[in-house]
């Protein structure tokens, strides 16, 4: 069996098992090695080969690792944040139809932090821009990959039976409400002198509420659901009018309320200027896609509701992920922006008549 590798041990023995492991054909020689994104959780790096022998070995690659940060890594582990995306890549990859890219390596030591994923590297496409935002072109075409995602799943209960997923017993022990009570007043404190009055109102209303969508019930309408689906986790190729949108990091997929993923990536993607305008169109053509997938027993009337309902999703990770990780000057940006759009798209859709 290949060894988990570190970032210090790596190399180019492992890399010709592995690549052999996949069915692959081809002799690396050598590698340069690079890191790329700005993920908080994990640590992302770039292998670019040189070749012994060709045969249908990629040129690069991307290899994925626990963060140096320990309080990242004591995040990740706590929140399951590296046991779910190697899993998601043994287990749940091939049975989704949402784009991701493949794996050729995935393995973990219990819970993490110590774990290592070797993808495709999708290059030329590009990371999607949080802070910039992106065109109704593109959300549109994010979520109709997210159908993908849910579709294949929906309401199954047979996905009820991955602990790693979903385990009732220990999200019980979670509360995320109060997680978020815990954390909000240092949120405020950092983040709140640039965002307008109404929005940190809203932020705060959320956290004096007994009910929020936040801490409701499992739903009875559920499906897979990336959680943190937005334009920083997805790789986007133009050609012309084809967009391509590939998804990435699967570290806090769960089960639950499907709208809740596409009101977060809606609300997060668009500065409210654009999105107002095309806020309907995109999350009815969403919907259709579910139906033309062949989702049943769910009406426009009950996807709009989650949808309102979803704007509410972007609240506990804007709050609770930007004081439990490491802090950056780009993180502290992206969280404000999020923090003002998500308050703003919850405030535009009238929202708070969800909050008791």
């Amino acid at each position: 069996m290949l060894k988990l590798p570190t970032e210090e041990s790596i190399n180019v023995d492992w890399f010709n098992t592995c690549f052999a492991n996949a069915g692959l054909h081809g002799k690396v020689s050598d590698f340069e090695a690079a890191r790329i994104g700005t993920g908080q959780i994990g640590k992302c790096v770039r292998y670019s080969f040189t070749f012994a022998e060709r045969g249908d070995l990629p040129d690069s690659v991307v290899g994925k690792f626990p963060s140096d940060d320990e309080n990242s890594r004591q995040t990740g582990v706590a929140l399951l944040n590296f046991l779910k995306e190697v899993r998601f890549y043994q287990e749940l990859q091939h049975r989704v139809a949402i784009n991701t890219p493949r794996c050729y390596f995935a393995d973990i030591v219990d819970e993490g932090p110590e774990f290592f994923l070797l993808l495709q590297d999708l290059a030329p496409a590009e990371q999607g821009d949080q802070l910039a935002g992106c065109s109704p072109a593109v959300a549109s075409a994010a979520l109709q990959e997210l159908v993908g995602l849910q579709a294949a799943g929906w309401c199954n209960e047979s996905l009820r039976e991955l602990k790693w997923l979903y385990d009732a017993d220990k999200i019980a022990l979670v509360d995320t409400l109060e997680l978020y009570r815990q954390t909000l007043p240092g949120f405020v404190e950092r983040y709140g002198p640039h965002l307008a009055a109404d929005e940190v109102a809203i932020i705060q209303q959320v956290g004096a509420a007994a009910s929020t969508p936040l801490n409701a019930a499992f739903p009875e309408v559920f499906s897979l659901v990336h959680v943190d689906y937005r334009l920083d986790n997805l790789m986007i190729r133009t050609l012309g009018d084809d967009t391509t949108i590939t998804a990435v990091d699967w570290q806090s997929l769960t089960l639950g309320a499907p709208m809740n993923d596409v009101a977060y990536f809606i609300g997060a993607g668009l500065e409210p200027d654009v999105r107002a305008p095309v806020e309907e169109r995109l999350v009815r053509g969403y919907y259709q896609g579910l139906i033309d997938a062949g989702v049943g027993n769910f009406s426009w009337d009950d996807c709009w509701l989650g949808y309102r309902r979803g704007a509410f999703a972007g609240f506990a990770v804007t709050v609770i992920a930007s004081m439990l990780v490491q802090r950056t000057e780009r993180g502290d940006t992206m969280f404000t922006t999020m923090a003002r759009r998500h308050a703003r798209h919850a405030i535009d859709l009238g929202s708070a008549e969800f909050l008791s």
